[in-house]
């Protein structure tokens, strides 16, 4: 499939962009954001591999907890521009603002072990 077609279709899931949104915060773990938008691990990690192939995250297996950050290399430049666009307006965005509050209150509450469970 073309690379650019991939991309925008990896963006028309509301949940994905709600996804993007928390990476912009930095690494989290899937349970982390299962927590943030209330969602089950499958639909989550779904959503990730599909974010993964299109080349907008990446992915760390450490232990048997997975760890997904924003792509640090864009394959595409128009890739990075639309990503740069996204980072710029998530912040304003009432969803992803509320996302990003119970992302907070999540990590709060969150035993201070590296580890989720």
């Amino acid at each position: 499939m073309d690379k650019t077609a991939q991309m925008f279709k990896a963006l028309s899931q509301g949940v994905r962009l709600r996804v993007l949104s928390l990476l912009t915060e930095g690494e989290l773990c899937v349970c982390d954001i299962m927590a943030a938008l209330g969602l089950p691990q499958s639909t989550v990690s779904r959503h990730l591999s599909y974010l993964e192939r299109a080349g907008l995250v990446s992915g760390m297996r450490r232990g048997v907890w997975m760890y997904y950050r924003l792509a640090d290399d864009c394959e595409l430049p128009l890739q990075k521009e639309v990503m740069d666009a996204l980072t710029r307006a998530f912040p304003s965005l009432p969803q992803f603002i509320r996302d990003r509050d119970a992302l907070a209150r999540y990590l709060k509450t969150k035993d201070g072990a590296a580890s989720c469970g």
